[in-house]
């Protein structure tokens, strides 16, 4: 399944000018028969290396969380054998889109597993599965198509995207704009609820560890449901958020951390969590801005014990280090080699049923979001109540996010976006950018022109 996910990682969308379709795949011998006699057991194992596919690049140095991670004034990455993650990420005019490690960077992998799964889609009704069977697989991989479709929203943003790349290699699907992605990820994980909600009571292939608490097509909805709440949002579709979260798993009586992650593993054949890297520094405001408990005493043995409890539980303080102008003496802790990384997390869910309240706006909705907030910074923060007035109720709720959410997939600079602030963001050294978007690359435009 891996060498499936590689061959459609050179297809990625259309514009496959290197990938030399004339060559015999003699390492690939899986892949015809998938789309012209499937089996059962290739089925399910392509439905297991979607979700493989949509892990890869996300928790790489250079990966989704990390690269995300500088553009929002998370992290820094201070690699001396790559200055590009300063000149590039910061002090760079633009992003390259020549680059697939850094400007041109999650696009390729996202769309080869995109068509990965309108194969299995294509191969579902050629192979002996009951009705049941059929629909948990159609409702898994349109679900898993739209969560690779808000990797390339969420990085590509106005730029946009295409959308259909069920056809023939040789042929461009047309870029489509941002709104019109964000509706097709919507359509697409509707449809996956609607097919979840005929399927049978077991997928017929294994889910990974992640997704322990949603390895079943009824619980699987729930994450279907989770992420459409999430999409909602970026469509500043506040009834509509509403709506999906009521069918997600959300449940202030349950952990924060209740989550549907990417699992890694250290085992033959599996992949570990390079978050870890000692090249991966905390942004030093995560300190300087968090909130301070009141009444607290400062105790110098305990640096952030009077600070909001999610930054002594997610960074710790190590020897500074500077690189470029730059330096930080804080470390993240949130990972180990092993760690999940969280896809979407009750604690998420709750700030976005929040936010659809603030927008909302009503007396009603502004004490629903209050309760909340006020849940996740008792609870996470170890911080006293508030009161949501018109004014602060943004800040309040982007604050709580970005202490809530930190270094796990990039929110911070995604949600400094979607309110039009990211000029709030630090620039740490003097002609330092704040680049909004990720372009599409080089590779892509070119097959265009």
């Amino acid at each position: 399944m891996k060498k499936t996910i590689a061959m459609a990682l050179c297809a990625s969308t259309l514009s496959l000018g290197a990938c030399g379709l004339d060559v015999p795949d003699l390492n690939n011998p899986s892949i015809n028969s998938l789309l012209e006699n499937p089996t059962e057991s290739g089925v399910n194992a392509a439905s297991t290396g979607l979700l493989i596919g949509s892990r890869a690049g996300k928790s790489a140095q250079n990966g989704y969380v990390a690269h995300l991670g500088i553009l929002g004034r998370e992290s820094y990455t201070f690699d001396n054998a790559d200055p590009r993650f300063v000149t590039e990420m910061l002090s760079g005019a633009s992003l390259d889109p020549g680059s697939p490690a850094f400007g041109g960077n999650f696009w390729g992998g996202p769309y080869a597993n995109i068509r990965n799964a309108n194969t299995v889609l294509g191969a579902v009704d050629k192979v002996g599965y009951d009705e049941g069977e059929k629909e948990a697989i159609r409702g898994y991989a349109k679900t898993l198509q739209a969560l690779d479709f808000l990797t390339i929203v969420s990085t590509r943003d106005t730029n946009g995207g295409p959308i259909d790349v069920s056809g023939p290699f040789t042929t461009l699907a047309p870029i489509e704009t941002k709104e019109r992605m964000l509706e097709h990820i919507a359509t697409l994980l509707d449809e996956g609820d609607g097919h979840l909600s005929n399927a049978s009571e077991t997928f017929p292939f294994p889910l990974s560890a992640g997704f322990s608490n949603f390895n079943r097509p009824a619980t699987f909805r729930q994450f279907n449901r989770a992420l459409k709440a999430r999409a909602e949002t970026y469509r500043k579709n506040w009834p509509g958020v509403l709506t999906a979260l009521s069918g997600s798993f959300l449940d202030p009586t349950k952990p924060l951390s209740l989550a549907a992650s990417y699992s890694y593993g250290a085992g033959s054949g599996d992949v570990t969590n390079g978050l870890t890297s000692p090249n991966l520094y905390a942004h030093p405001s995560i300190v300087t801005d968090a909130e301070r408990k009141p009444g607290c005493v400062d105790d110098a043995a305990d640096p952030f014990k009077c600070l909001d409890n999610r930054v002594k539980a997610k960074i710790k303080k190590v020897n500074p280090r500077s690189y470029q102008g730059l330096t930080s003496e804080y470390q993240f802790t949130l990972y180990t080699n092993t760690t999940p990384v969280p896809i979407i997390r009750n604690e998420e869910l709750l700030l976005l049923r929040a936010e659809a309240n603030i927008n909302i706006g009503t007396p009603a909705a502004l004490d629903a979001a209050e309760a909340d907030i006020n849940l996740v910074r008792a609870t996470a923060g170890g911080l006293p109540a508030i009161q949501l007035v018109g004014e602060n109720a943004v800040d309040t709720l982007l604050y709580e996010r970005r202490y809530s959410l930190l270094f796990e997939g990039g929110h911070r600079w995604i949600d400094m976006r979607r309110y039009n602030q990211l000029g709030r963001l630090p620039k740490d050294v003097a002609g330092h950018n704040v680049h909004e978007r990720f372009p599409i690359p080089v590779a892509e435009t070119d097959a265009r022109k």
